[in-house]
Parts: C-alpha cells; sequence; structure tokens
C-alpha cells in the first residue's frame, strides 16, 4: 500500500501559476495526476514513469503543465502555469505499477487538493 499526500493547492486568478507536491510513502513504477470538477468526469493529466522519466500530457494541458519528481524526496510535483477557470478542480495525486492518463487509471490515490482559479 503506497500513501500519497498532496499539498500546493489554492486560490489563483487567471493566468497564474501554482506548484502541487506529492509525498509517497513507498515507490511506484508510474505516478501521475487527474482532477475531478463538479458535475464532470475525472480527467487524467500527466504521468511519469519514474525509471525512465518519461511523461505523458493531456492535451488540455499540454505546454502548460509540467510533471516532475524529486527521487531523494520521493515526491512528484505539478508546475501549473497559464492557469484558466476551467482548471477549477480538485487535484489528485495517484500511483501504480500501471497507469493509464485516459481514463485515469492508478492503483492508489491521494485525498486531493483543491484548486481555484478566478477569472
Amino acid at each position: 500500500q503506497v500513501q500519497l499526500a498532496e499539498s500546493g493547492g489554492g486560490s489563483v486568478q487567471a493566468g497564474g501559476s501554482l506548484r502541487l507536491s506529492c509525498a509517497a510513502s513507498g515507490y511506484s513504477y508510474c505516478m501521475g495526476w487527474f482532477r475531478l470538477a463538479p458535475g464532470k468526469e475525472r480527467e487524467g493529466l500527466a504521468i511519469l514513469v519514474r525509471a525512465s522519466g518519461r511523461s505523458y500530457y493531456a492535451d488540455s494541458v499540454k505546454g502548460r503543465f509540467t510533471i516532475s519528481q524529486d527521487n531523494a524526496k520521493n515526491t512528484l510535483y505539478l508546475q501549473m502555469n497559464s492557469l484558466k477557470p476551467e482548471d477549477t478542480a480538485m487535484y489528485y495525486c495517484a500511483s501504480g505499477n500501471s497507469c493509464g492518463l485516459s481514463p485515469p487509471k492508478f492503483d492508489y490515490q491521494g485525498q486531493g487538493t483543491q484548486v481555484t482559479v478566478s477569472s
């Protein structure tokens, strides 16, 4: 069982930036982020394969969001730039021995952190 703890959410104006962090209690082959907005389905955002560092992004965030890791701290990050009101959602860190982006598929997930973008 891997435990994940997100931090870094908050409120920001459109065009602003936030960086989410996810501290993991153990190692998983892959990690990623997905979000859930009211009235919408879960949306996979990005996946990172830990050993290779290879990353994959949803079209909706490609070029604006960057997923990265700090192996020494066993921490995953999501740098979010050029935020839009439609990015408002609960953001979840997730991990697993296999990961899927669309639809999002992971073995473990955190409790989530709220991101609110105002216009």
